[in-house]
């Protein structure tokens, strides 16, 4: 996949000095490295339909994809990088999204690549009810309001729809999420815009779709050693699964699921598929399409993986 780089108020330069992008700007804060969404869609650059676009595929060849029945590709893989403070945000669910924005919700889920010491995100809020959210969101009260969780390198938090949180600068990430790209801020630290605008906040649609209380989501991360490869399972749900592979020396690996999405984020490594061998620099995002039963990463790198969950 061909990286689509999107400049943000919040971003920098790391996706250059960590993964080697070449960036139009000095204010990139996310690749998306796979996506299908209308605001950035990837290009596949090799095999026999480079240069094609990923929805295209989606509509035009459901085969790769195991004859699925979802209008649009469901998932998007983003590398963010922060550094700056992200807004306080919260996203939908399904159905306040295709009701109120015209798209899915938008479930997502957080590897942390690299932080900063004393780095820290916003995950949850600490109103106990609707009412009590309102107040002291209306009365600026962020202090009492935000959880904020320090954060280290290799740290994983899933964020369903409806979570207050915000990523904190200083962070780099792998995001997993539905292919969504409504986000209501909450809260944005009073700033403005390259024409000295106060950014737009969507303090209404936040109450609404907010779970109060906050729930915090219990993770039952496993570890399954491969020789001295291992495959971590972050999360199993109906939006997604996600998986590190960890690679050292190899990896032989089997398909779960109609298809799966990779991105090397450290490490360099071989992706080989029966007598075929592709380079995997990190940053290196791809598709393993339907009907590929079997494949082997061989080096030494860190994958972040996943595929469609059952509701997808």
């Amino acid at each position: 996949m061909k990286p689509v780089f999107q400049e943000k108020i919040w971003g920098g330069n790391k996706l250059h000095t960590v993964f080697n992008f070449d960036l139009p700007s000095e204010k990139i804060g996310e690749d998306w490295a796979i996506s299908a969404h209308p605001h950035g869609v990837s290009v596949i650059e090799n095999g026999e339909f480079a240069g094609q676009r990923l929805d295209d595929l989606w509509k035009n060849h459901q085969e790769l994809f195991g004859n699925q029945p979802e209008a649009v590709f469901p998932l998007l893989i983003k590398i963010l990088d922060a550094e700056d403070e992200l807004s306080v945000q919260v996203h939908p669910d399904d159905a306040y999204g295709q009701q109120h924005e015209g798209e899915l919700g938008k479930t997502e889920c957080w590897y942390i690549i690299d932080a900063e010491p004393g780095a820290e995100i916003v995950y949850g809020h600490n109103a106990k009810t609707r009412e009590e959210l309102a107040a002291m969101i209306e009365e600026g009260r962020w202090d009492d309001l935000l959880t904020r969780v320090p954060v280290k390198k290799g740290d994983f938090f899933y964020v369903p729809s409806g979570t207050i949180h915000a990523i904190g600068k200083g962070i780099m990430i792998l995001e997993t999420q539905q292919s969504s790209d409504t986000t209501y801020r909450v809260y944005d630290y009073d700033r403005r815009d390259d024409q000295g605008n106060l950014r737009e906040l969507h303090i209404q649609q936040s109450i609404d779709v907010t779970t109060v209380p906050a729930r915090t989501p219990e993770l039952n991360i496993s570890e399954v050693k491969h020789g001295a490869s291992s495959v971590v399972t972050y999360l199993q749900t109906d939006f997604f699964n996600v998986y590190e592979w960890q690679v050292r020396g190899s990896l032989d690996l089997k398909a779960g699921a109609p298809y799966t999405l990779m991105t090397v984020v450290d490490g360099f490594g071989k992706l080989v598929i029966d007598s075929q061998s592709y380079d995997m620099a990190k940053g290196t995002s791809c598709i393993i399409p339907n009907g590929i039963a079997n494949w082997k990463i061989e080096g030494n790198c860190d994958i972040i993986a996943s595929e469609p969950g059952m509701k997808a």
